[in-house]
């Protein structure tokens, strides 16, 4: 069976690769996803799509996962090291921030770095 953490990593691999629908696959119909580049949220698969073909129009963001945790809310923390390019290939932003995500039925339902998002419980 696929743990938390599988699930997890299997996204940020498919996201590196551009394969929107595998990663959407690891993703709850509902998600609830940050826009980094434009600030707020997007909701859904489609929301979530349309937000990546448009920021990989402009940007060249790479998110490899260093090591997984569990919070005392049940959240699975993700630290990453995240590099984001221009199209041109240069460095922008190279950083390591920790991204905390609820799974509802073993599927990712919201993300965010983790010094925005509240504690809050799982999602039935």
């Amino acid at each position: 069976m696929q743990t938390d953490y599988d699930l997890v990593a299997s996204a940020y691999s498919s996201f590196n690769a551009r394969d929107i629908d595998s990663v959407l696959s690891t993703m709850h119909k509902d998600v609830d996803w940050p826009n980094g580049m434009e600030g707020g949220r997007v909701h859904g698969h489609s929301g979530v799509r349309e937000y990546w073909i448009r920021q990989w129009s402009s940007l060249d963001p790479h998110v490899e996962p260093v090591s997984f945790t569990t919070d005392s809310v049940g959240r699975t923390l993700v630290q990453v090291h995240q590099t984001v390019r221009d199209l041109s290939g240069k460095v922008i932003l190279d950083q390591h921030p920790k991204h905390g995500n609820s799974l509802r039925r073993v599927l990712l339902s919201r993300s965010s770095p983790t010094r925005r998002l509240p504690p809050r419980p799982l999602l039935p």
